[in-house]
């Protein structure tokens, strides 16, 4: 399937300084590409400094913006000229004290801002939207109720809430926010990437985000007593960032794309990194039974809730990854490798 990118007009890239949209700007730029990237002060060298240093030796360019979720028409200048739209920026923590303040309101809003400012900007034909498998699955059960047990883009997530998995209900919120705004006009397209799990190398040096702290965890000893039995379709950060460039250049690219490569548990994962590290580090070995997280879960973190233990632990994730393949042509990096790529930077940069 042949993809080429436009480099005629720049491409806006929003929350650029993150971890998935790092390598969206990296592959745009390495193609010769302008990209305007938004970030919240361009004049943070130690949240911007990697993306000075790689407009500085790529094909293309990277010119900063600022602009913030919350603050509404701020994407109006980075939007300018623009024909797509690439919108990454949402919340993935899981330390936080209000899910409605701290998740929430910044992914729903920011998402209305950005697809509202596409409204208003005359030059913008797509929109690209990075939601989650989480906007389409809320709780791991919730695979019984899917025809023939598989998940799809025609399922969305009906069981999160503010109190029950809040960020799932963060990206289903922001999604169909979004296709309210794209149903309601006919000026540009809404392409959406659903990913499972991101896994890989940071272009940005130490992250903070969720995935680097749970595969941290396996380094530090934290999790040497067991991980928690779930599952989840799994993918390379590069692979993730390729569908959104797919999404925004394939002319016939269209509607939402569940975007993994295999689906494996937590364990899994940390057995890909027995051969290379296991002599050195604390790795999990086995997973924790379900009665003692049903026990302790609650009192080490808040987002092991009984009913979020009861509806994930020990029960299997299914999905049909094969639009991704069939509509956008994506080809799937190894685990593995992603994963042994992955500690080996996090140990490089003493992360543990």
């Amino acid at each position: 399937m042949r993809l080429e990118i436009d480099t005629s007009a720049p491409v806006l890239v929003t929350g650029a300084t993150g971890f998935l949209a790092g390598w969206v700007v990296k592959q745009l730029v390495d193609a010769g590409a302008t990209v305007h990237a938004t970030v919240r002060n361009p004049e943070d060298d130690s949240k911007c400094g990697h993306l000075k240093t790689l407009s500085n030796t790529s094909k293309g360019k990277i010119e900063l913006f600022k602009a913030d979720l919350l603050d509404d028409g701020s994407y109006a200048e980075a939007m300018k000229n623009c024909r797509v739209v690439i919108h990454t920026a949402s919340p993935f923590i899981t330390n936080y004290n209000d899910a409605q303040k701290d998740l929430i309101e910044p992914a729903v809003r920011g998402t209305k801002n950005v697809l509202n400012t596409a409204c208003s900007t005359s030059s913008v034909e797509r929109v690209v939207l990075t939601s989650s498998c989480a906007a389409i699955c809320g709780d791991t059960i919730d695979c019984q109720d899917a025809p023939g047990g598989i998940l799809t883009e025609d399922i969305w997530n009906t069981t999160s809430s503010a109190s029950h998995q809040a960020y799932s209900f963060s990206k289903v919120s922001a999604e169909k926010a979004a296709w309210e705004i794209a149903e309601a006009q006919d000026k540009w397209r809404l392409v959406v990437i659903n990913p499972g799990f991101i896994i890989g190398p940071s272009l940005s040096g130490k992250s903070t985000s969720a995935t680097h702290d749970l595969i941290g965890g396996m380094g530090d000893g934290r999790m040497k007593s067991g991980v928690p039995a779930i599952q989840i379709g799994t993918v390379d950060v590069r692979d993730v960032a390729d569908a959104h460039i797919r999404g925004a250049f394939l002319d016939h690219a269209n509607g939402r794309h569940i975007i993994f490569k295999d689906i494996v548990s937590f364990l899994d994962l940390a057995l890909m990194l027995s051969d290379k590290f296991d002599s050195s580090y604390s790795l999990p070995k086995k997973e924790l039974p379900k009665w003692l997280v049903w026990l302790i879960g609650p009192l080490v973190d808040k987002t092991f809730s009984r009913r979020m233990i009861s509806r994930n632990f020990g029960h299997q994730w299914r999905a049909d990854n094969s639009k991704s393949i069939t509509a956008l042509g994506m080809s799937y990096t190894s685990l593995q490798s992603s994963m042994e790529e992955m500690f080996q930077q996090m140990i490089d940069q003493k992360q543990f």
